[in-house]
């Protein structure tokens, strides 16, 4: 008899997943609160091709693919600007979100995947500590594994046993507010993609970016802001950018992202997380459409491998084990550069452009982050800066850095509770201890 797998939400690593299952044998059904009109935002997004390929996705003749040139990186002073150029960085894929959507669902579609639309999932199905299905709106629905594509406040994470280990809420400065509305362009312009580090004083990023026929604009920031704040946050990069128009034509929405460290426990008995439920967008950038697809190869694999066909936390956890080796670690050294972004004050940002602390090198978008990690910039901006505060920020910074990496090459190679939890609690506890140290 086939195995059920139930597909909680129709995230786009939840769907990928289901697609590559269906292929081989399952019984895979996708079961969603809204509408498929309603799915995808009124605006392109970005990802790798290779992430793509990785997810055995069939792209249609007619997708765009580029390499992302010259982006203009400018500081809250605006007087010392860096102009990075990524060109060789990886061809990456631009699509509409929409039209993500129809490839994904056509893909999975094609090869058996159900999808069940406006269901609303309340909460997951428990026989003692293994999550045997989800309870909805409409009825209880039962299977033989849970993936959970629900999202940043998925309802099943939020109420699985504590003994799970696994993470229920994001925290302060964990979520990213954001608007994003594509615009009039009234101009050509010199920079064509800049970003904004603390935007007129306030804490986040901020982004335009001169497209052919329009201008990308993004506003995102630590605290919530509504949309009437959003559209006078817009006159600081109207101001700034002489080819970003007054007119919305698509987007001029908000939305929310989770920007934090990837969840420290992924698995547990019938149940495994995925994309935005497993917090595996990029710190500050959002996206994590690029991680979800290659999470989806990864949790696919080992799934259809399951030999006993429990997909117990002991089978699924070789899926946690590679996703960390694979972007896991990485995306959670740069969560810990977030963290630092919301104790930054804007002069300090500006001494570190204007004294040539922070160059081209240390600063990247195409590879998933804005700072990298992997370069020597903590150590020179330590050894350069004058401002003692700042400095030794970044020492603390550099230090929790290294301890990720280590405790990551740590991360149990087979599944015991006992040292999945104490795995966890190290892990977690790097971030927690930096958000919460007194400074100053």
């Amino acid at each position: 008899m086939k195995k059920k797998i139930i597909i909680a939400g129709a995230g786009h690593g939840g769907i990928a997943t289901g697609a590559i299952l269906a292929r081989n044998g399952f019984d895979v059904c996708v079961y969603e609160k809204r509408k498929r009109s309603e799915l995808g935002y009124d605006w392109p997004d970005t990802f790798e091709l290779s992430s793509v390929e990785e997810a055995g996705l069939p792209l249609p003749d007619s997708t765009k693919l580029e390499k992302s040139t010259n982006i203009t990186f400018v500081p809250p002073s605006e007087n010392s600007i860096i102009v990075q150029d990524i060109s060789s960085e990886n061809l990456t894929v631009k699509m509409e979100r929409r039209d993500i959507y129809d490839l994904l669902i056509k893909n999975a579609e094609d090869a058996g995947v159900n999808f069940i639309y406006g269901c609303e999932i309340e909460a997951p199905l428990l026989a003692g500590d293994r999550v045997i299905g989800i309870k909805t709106a409409d009825g209880n629905i039962y299977g033989d594994l849970v993936i959970d594509a629900c999202g940043i406040d998925s309802p099943l994470r939020a109420q699985l046993p504590d003994c799970s280990g696994i993470e229920k809420h994001t925290k302060k400065n964990e979520r990213f507010y954001v608007y994003r509305a594509l615009c009039e362009k009234k101009k050509e312009a010199l920079h064509k993609y800049k970003v904004y580090l603390i935007p007129n004083g306030r804490m986040g990023i901020g982004w335009v970016i001169c497209e052919k026929d329009y201008c990308d604009l993004l506003i995102g920031e630590f605290e919530p802001f509504t949309l009437e704040e959003a559209e006078e946050r817009t006159l600081f990069f109207r101001e700034h950018n002489e080819a970003l128009g007054e007119k919305v034509l698509r987007g001029g929405v908000l939305a929310e992202i989770p920007v934090r460290q990837p969840i420290s426990v992924m698995v547990c008995d019938g149940y495994a997380l995925i994309g935005d439920s497993a917090f595996m967008t990029v710190p500050l950038l959002g996206s994590g459409i690029s991680n979800s697809f290659r999470a989806s190869s990864i949790l696919a694999d080992v799934i259809i491998n399951d030999e006993t066909q429990t997909y117990s936390a002991e089978t699924l956890w070789d899926y946690q084990k590679r996703y960390y080796d694979k972007v896991g670690t990485a995306m959670a050294k740069m969560a810990m550069v977030r963290c630092m972004l919301p104790e930054l004050k804007p002069e300090q940002i500006d001494e570190a452009f204007d004294n040539g602390i922070i160059t081209r090198d240390d600063l990247t978008i195409s590879t998933g982050s804005i700072i990298n990690t992997d370069s020597t910039l903590i150590k020179k901006a330590v050894a350069l800066i004058k401002d003692r505060e700042l400095a030794t920020l970044l020492a603390d910074v550099g230090i929790n850095v290294g301890r990720i990496s280590s405790v990551c090459s740590k991360l149990p190679e087979y599944y015991s509770r006992k040292e999945v939890l104490d795995w966890a609690e190290k892990y977690d506890s790097i971030f927690t201890d930096f958000i919460n140290k007194e400074r100053g």
